[in-house]
């Protein structure tokens, strides 16, 4: 605060101190706290609110424990969201390596915009895409018949084709990180492991990732909370037994009108994405600040 003071003057500095303050309260802790008021409050005809049954308790949340299905759906989320940060560190990781350490700056800008341009439309549309893409008479299966890999059309709807859009859609979010972090590495540390006979794999394992862990940990954290929290591709693209918990929150609010228990099942799942964060930012030894950066 001293070096905002210092920079930009007390007037100046005070706008922006503000502004920070207004933003923080007004689209941070206001949606979070009204979400757990909702949360914590039973769903009551408007004569009732403020009467002597609108007290606090956690209801809401026991019926999610009590309730076998939504339990199992939010279960699934979690670890399918955990799914989806692990492909899309495979994928990113390599591609990342090629485009900091081995590519030459023209290659480097040529992908880069490349895999930008499709997030220039919104996500609904990207969505759509993959939707055409993986459609029974798609795209797809039209080139698989044709290869002679598949004898008949596949239904790719479901798990497969939700953890695919996911990937696509989130691509980025893990490589910028990892790309920032392997940048900064020097090349002479990758030549001199080399040099001292390691082998691609240990050079990986024991100098760029140690490198590039705090890329890795902003990655995985950026797209496990987005998969968690995602609710167009599972609606575009799954089938009724791959149900995602947003869609189950989503139904609360919107087609049955108890926003109390969609704000609580909303509730489990920021804690739970807050735990899963802390847990591995603490396995991969990465603190808060590392991850701003």
């Amino acid at each position: 605060m001293t070096e905002l003071y210092r920079r930009f003057g007390g007037g100046l500095g005070t706008t922006f101190l503000a502004l920070v303050v207004v933003w923080l309260a007004g689209m941070v802790l206001a949606p979070n706290i009204m979400m757990v008021d909702y949360a914590l409050r039973p769903n009551l005809p408007p004569a009732e609110i403020g009467g002597p049954r609108d007290v606090y308790s956690l209801e809401n949340i026991h019926y999610l424990a009590r309730e076998g299905v939504h339990r199992a759906i939010f279960f699934k989320t979690v670890w399918a969201s955990a799914l989806v940060a692990f492909l899309t560190l495979v994928v990113c990781y390599p591609l990342a390596y090629w485009l900091a350490q081995t590519a030459t700056p023209n290659r480097t800008a040529v992908v880069l915009l490349a895999l930008t341009i499709p997030f220039w439309i919104n996500e609904v549309l990207r969505t759509l895409a993959w939707y055409i893409l993986l459609a029974f008479r798609g795209p797809l299966n039209a080139l698989l018949l044709s290869l002679g890999i598949i004898d008949q059309p596949i239904r790719w709807y479901g798990d497969a084709g939700v953890l695919a859009g996911m990937v696509y859609a989130y691509i980025l979010f893990m490589l910028f990180p990892i790309y920032n972090a392997i940048e900064s590495l020097d090349k002479s540390q990758i030549e001199a492991a080399r040099d001292l006979g390691a082998s691609v794999w240990r050079t990986h394992w024991r100098v760029v990732i140690p490198h590039a862990k705090a890329g890795i940990a902003t990655g995985c954290v950026f797209t496990f909370m987005l998969a968690a929290g995602s609710y167009v591709a599972p609606a575009l693209l799954g089938a009724p037994g791959s149900r995602w918990f947003t869609e189950i929150i989503y139904n609360w609010f919107f087609e049955g009108g108890d926003w109390n228990r969609g704000a609580a099942y909303a509730l489990v799942l920021l804690v739970l994405c807050l735990s899963v964060v802390l847990v591995t930012l603490k396995i991969a030894r990465v603190n808060l600040t590392d991850v701003a950066k």
